[in-house]
């Protein structure tokens, strides 16, 4: 039967993973960097295996680390789920809560919906962090990542938050100067503003229109990795981008910009939230997703 020592040791060690560095586990122990690599040989030294590879950038797991790390997180999230059977069903969510979302999807749609969680679950402390390029999904950085698209990793879950389209998009001072495109050959001849995710510039849009598809290679003067400031630029008459309904959908009512090519679409980025599967019994995971999923099917029904 594993001690109590055990316990914590494992809860330690995934803490000093999760973090990445014995400085970043430190300042969430609230203790010193030599306390942790203390204590990290101490658990070395009584396990009598090297569970870290250590250099000045990094922590590298070593084979008999990965499976240490493997084993303690399966075993504290069953002790967590055990605990969570024994207290009832009527308990309330708490503990740590790690958020990842992307730049503008974050800060428009995402900070609110955790605002109004906050509030229904004042015993979770809630940690978002927003960033242009999302994490990997093996990583252990995050409890919940909301995406756009369906994530190709099968040992996550993804739960289905809202339908989502991209659009192609211009505003009318653009169309008038340079006229409405009527295929897709004809972006070809207008000026596009492109967003770039790390190197890709997303240079060809692949569109269908029922069993037809036409891939379409575009360019422009302006490109950026910031999904708002392209939407921006589109603003200003700049060009056609291509973007998601939920980021220009307060502008198509307003008749600040105008679709084009409405018979024509790109790829769908359906919003997901995406979250390990060892958190699936999690409550705190839980609520949190579906309290999303309730907020963003409330927003996708009025807009």
């Amino acid at each position: 039967m594993p001690s109590a020592t055990a316990s914590q040791d494992m809860q330690f060690f995934s803490v000093l993973m999760r973090g990445g560095s014995l400085a970043a586990a430190a300042r969430e122990l609230q203790v010193s960097p030599p306390a942790v690599s203390k204590r990290l040989a101490a658990l070395e030294q009584r396990l009598g295996v090297t569970l870290l590879n250590r250099t000045t950038r990094r922590l590298a797991l070593t084979h008999e680390g990965d499976t240490y790390l493997a084993a303690a997180r399966r075993i504290l999230e069953e002790i967590e789920t055990l605990e969570r059977e024994l207290q009832g069903a009527c308990a309330e969510p708490s503990g740590l809560l790690r958020v990842n979302a992307t730049l503008g999807f974050g800060r428009m749609h995402v900070a609110p919906a955790i605002s109004s969680f906050a509030r229904a679950h004042p015993k979770v402390e809630v940690q978002l962090q927003l960033s242009v390029n999302p994490p990997p999904l093996t990583e252990d950085s995050f409890d919940v990542c909301v995406r756009f698209g369906e994530p190709p990793d099968a040992r996550v879950i993804a739960r289905l938050l809202a339908p989502n389209r991209r659009l192609l998009c211009a505003s009318p001072a653009y169309l008038q100067r340079h006229g409405t495109p009527r295929t897709p050959h004809d972006l070809a001849g207008h000026s596009i503003v492109a967003i770039r995710q790390g190197d890709d510039a997303y240079g060809v849009w692949r569109l269908r229109s029922g069993r037809k598809s036409e891939s379409v290679k575009v360019r422009g003067n302006l490109s950026t990795n910031d999904g708002e400031i392209a939407v921006n630029w589109a603003l200003a008459g700049h060009g056609i981008v291509l973007r998601a309904e939920w980021d220009v959908a307060r502008y198509l009512r307003s008749g600040r910009l105008r679709q084009v090519l409405e018979g024509w679409q790109a790829p769908p980025a359906d919003v997901h939230a995406v979250y390990p599967v060892r958190h699936q019994g999690t409550m705190r995971v839980r609520a949190f997703v579906d309290h999303l999923e309730q907020a963003f099917g409330r927003r996708a029904g009025g807009s």
